[in-house]
């Protein structure tokens, strides 16, 4: 899960930066950014399977699944919710929204790591 903790964090890093580079720029949403964070939703998905997958074999989180599955899903649906609003309110705020999703899911991703490997609480 680590591994997958990482690259989550790179993903979701340079598409936050890639999000507010161009909405101080202030420019709307656009291929760039949209694509940026459908990136993070991909990889979250990735992350989904491989709980699942991590589940059924015996190896789940060792904190409360419950919490990890909480905050996994939740993980999941921000990135749709926020290009949602981009493609709705075409405005320099919706890629400010967009540069959120990156950073959110990295601070839950942390979350979720110190859940699976049974670490105490922040």
């Amino acid at each position: 899960m680590s591994v997958l903790f990482w690259l989550t964090t790179v993903v979701g890093l340079i598409s936050t930066a890639v999000c507010l580079v161009e909405g101080i720029r202030g420019r709307i949403p656009d291929n760039l950014t949209v694509f940026s964070v459908l990136a993070v939703e991909v990889v979250l998905l990735v992350v989904v399977v491989a709980a699942l997958i991590g589940s059924v074999t015996g190896a789940g989180p060792r904190g409360a699944a419950w919490e990890f599955w909480g905050y996994l899903v939740t993980a999941a649906l921000i990135p749709p919710a926020a290009v949602y609003w981009s493609l709705i309110e075409r405005t320099r705020w919706s890629t400010l929204v967009l540069a959120a999703v990156g950073f959110t899911v990295f601070v839950m991703m942390a979350r979720m790591l110190q859940i699976w490997e049974g670490q105490a609480g922040l």
